[in-house]
């Protein structure tokens, strides 16, 4: 398998990984390096949890779909090879944040997890629609729960996403960095620096707050110059209880 200097763990649905990897993209751009993007799914990392006591309606469709999406990316990854992957994500971020308003709930099922919604994303990116098919195929979920359990094995199991792995396979990973803006192109790098530097101290461990702003995207109604409400946040959800 190729080095890379990053391994990236994300889930599709998950607004605060979408941020992330577009700041890692914004680095990517200016800096010579190379990105693994890897998966990482919120419904298997959940499985244990009561969602209808803990979460918000509306989470347990969301992270089915992840993964149902998760699974068509592991489809084109076996089929095309892991550069497939970057693509593939920043398509369906694209689609899910940056081009779409108000809920994706159709007759209490997530719209993102569906044929109709993937099958165009594949066709833009010159991709078989064959890989549709992958939406309902449990096949791949032991592939991406032993990708969700590597992640978790790294940072250890009270985190959500994402998980970025700095210099593997000797470097650290964490859970983040989580942010709510996109920084300036002249601070994306600055920003960069710091985690890293942060990442390669020995014994750091955490650097925490579970206020968050609503992230500046078009899904949350947020446009880019202006900053998100605070939400308070427990292990990177809106629980109803802990």
């Amino acid at each position: 398998m190729t080095d890379y200097d990053i391994h990236f763990y994300f889930d599709p649905v998950c607004p605060f990984a979408w941020m992330t990897s577009k700041w890692v993209r914004q680095v990517q751009a200016q800096r010579d390096y190379t990105v693994d993007w890897r998966f990482i799914s919120l419904r298997l990392l959940n499985a244990h949890i009561d969602y209808a006591s803990h979460f918000p309606p509306e989470y347990e469709a969301g992270h089915s779909a992840g993964l149902r999406l998760l699974r068509a990316a592991a489809a084109v990854r076996r089929e095309h090879g892991r550069s497939a992957v970057g693509p593939l994500y920043e398509a369906f971020g694209n689609r899910i944040f940056e081009a779409h308003t108000g809920t994706y709930m159709v007759d209490n099922r997530d719209h993102r997890g569906t044929d109709a919604f993937l099958a165009p994303i594949l066709d833009d990116l010159g991709l078989p629609t064959h890989h549709v098919a992958a939406l309902d195929d449990e096949s791949f979920d032991d592939e991406i729960r032993a990708e969700t359990d590597e992640a978790l094995t790294l940072t250890g199991r009270d985190v959500g996403t994402p998980i970025i792995h700095f210099e593997p396979p000797e470097g650290v990973a964490f859970f983040g960095p989580v942010i709510s803006r996109l920084p300036k192109d002249d601070d994306a790098a600055e920003l960069w620096d710091h985690v890293v530097a942060l990442a390669r101290f020995p014994g750091f461990a955490e650097l925490k707050r579970s206020l968050r702003e609503k992230p500046q995207l078009r899904a949350f109604g947020v446009d880019v110059d202006d900053v998100g409400t605070q939400e308070d946040w427990h292990a990177g959800s809106r629980r109803t209880k802990h």
